[in-house]
């Protein structure tokens, strides 16, 4: 009697093997595929977080020391915006936001650059509402 025991014995653990081997082979499928997909989905994430899609072929904003080359006046280009709500200091966005503005407006009409950009951020409050204007101009200029 002790035989067909060990056959039964012997048939469970190996069945009891099998499956632990297949539980094991389908977590770590499965904990790759969620690696992979968080992986995946952390890179298509931050990779739109660091410069937005065309902003690299913009016409930069260049310093009077850092003109080499002659060039003509395009344009004097400027730009403005108004925002109302809890608006009580400047912050860095403002003057990003009026130095991109440039440089958009600039890459509009063709210039290979701006120079002498000049920001101004003023907080004001209209009755009870506090607003922010944000201006800026700039000269847009074409090598020769």
């Amino acid at each position: 009697m002790s035989v067909p025991e060990n056959v039964t014995e012997t048939k469970n653990r190996l069945e009891n093997g099998c499956r632990r081997a297949r539980n094991t082979l389908g977590f770590i499928r499965r904990g790759c595929l969620a690696v992979c997909f968080a992986t995946l989905l952390a890179a298509l994430l931050s990779g739109c977080a660091g410069m937005h899609a065309g902003e690299k072929d913009l016409p930069p904003l260049l310093a009077q020391d850092e003109l080499l080359r002659p060039y003509d006046k395009v344009a004097v280009v400027a730009v403005s915006r108004e925002r109302f709500g809890a608006v009580y200091e400047p912050d860095s966005g403002d003057y990003d936001w009026a130095y991109c503005a440039l440089r958009k407006e600039a890459a509009k009409i063709g210039a290979d650059a701006v120079i002498l950009p000049e920001v101004k951020v003023e907080s004001t409050s209209w009755m009870f509402f506090p607003a922010s204007n944000v201006t800026g101009r700039g000269t847009a200029i074409k090598f020769r």
